[in-house]
């Protein structure tokens, strides 16, 4: 792997890793925590990797990712009432390629990458904790599955740390809603109020691309400060009763 690419190969994969790989022409990437024995467990609405429930799927996702091998017998891609379900490598991946989310990245490392969803400056809690949560919650649920501030992205992230972004009790925006939302809405927002000020197109380019990658660094799991630290105990009952007990805000992780 190198700053510009996340693949990985099959045989390198360990129980613990946050894999992910893209879906429908890199439109966005589906998630999951690899557990061992070819298995991974990953957040689904209801077996759908993407969606809102709303008439705003047909304009994100009109038939979902394109599966270019056929699903096995054993794997149940559908989903469970939970939405978070376990399926084979090759069933997560549906003919994909194979991507490793990184943690406890550098600042260069970070603003180097084109999109969000790919890296963190949080530092990963150990392998066998991770795998922990993600089998916990698969018998257990994440909650309501959410585009924006419970997705795919968001368990993994969970399950990889134990840290919840939490704005007025709801779970926060991952990294790939962020760069493909967002981040560049907020990024467009500003750049036109600047419009004025710019002397030339280039200078309009760099404000933009400025604007956004500041707009992804600050609202980072490892930057941001509305970061709490959550039992996976705590945070199934928590959704269960619709009331999180949630830990003190922790410091942002350090990074180089």
């Amino acid at each position: 792997m190198g700053w510009f690419s996340n693949r990985i190969d099959r045989q390198n994969l360990k129980p613990g890793d946050h894999i992910y790989t893209w879906r429908t022409a890199y439109i966005y990437a589906h998630h999951g925590i690899y557990v061992g024995d070819d298995t991974v467990i990953h957040f689904t609405r209801h077996g759908q990797e993407v969606g809102t429930g709303t008439v705003l799927d047909s304009l994100l996702i009109k038939k979902g990712p394109a599966r270019s091998y056929v699903p096995c017998s054993t794997c149940d891609i559908t989903g469970g009432d939970n939405g978070v379900i376990s399926t084979c490598l090759n069933c997560f991946l549906a003919g994909g390629v194979l991507c490793l989310f990184e943690y406890g990245v550098s600042s260069a490392h970070f603003l180097a990458q084109p999109r969000g969803g790919t890296c963190t400056f949080a530092p990963s809690d150990p392998d066998e904790e991770v795998v922990h949560r993600a089998k916990y919650l698969l018998e257990n649920g994440f909650g309501g599955y959410n585009l924006f501030k419970s997705n795919c992205e968001h368990f993994a992230n969970y399950c990889k740390t134990g840290l919840l972004v939490v704005n007025r009790g709801t779970i926060g925006q991952s990294g790939q809603a962020e760069s493909i939302i967002r981040g560049p809405l907020v990024a467009m927002v500003q750049t036109a109020a600047l419009r004025l000020a710019a002397t030339n197109v280039f200078g309009m380019a760099a404000t933009y691309v400025g604007l956004y990658c500041a707009n992804r660094y600050a609202s980072d799991i490892g930057i941001t400060k509305n970061v709490v630290k959550v039992r996976v105990e705590e945070l199934t009952q928590g959704l269960a009763t619709g009331l999180l007990q949630l830990a003190e805000p922790q410091v942002p992780a350090t990074h180089q």
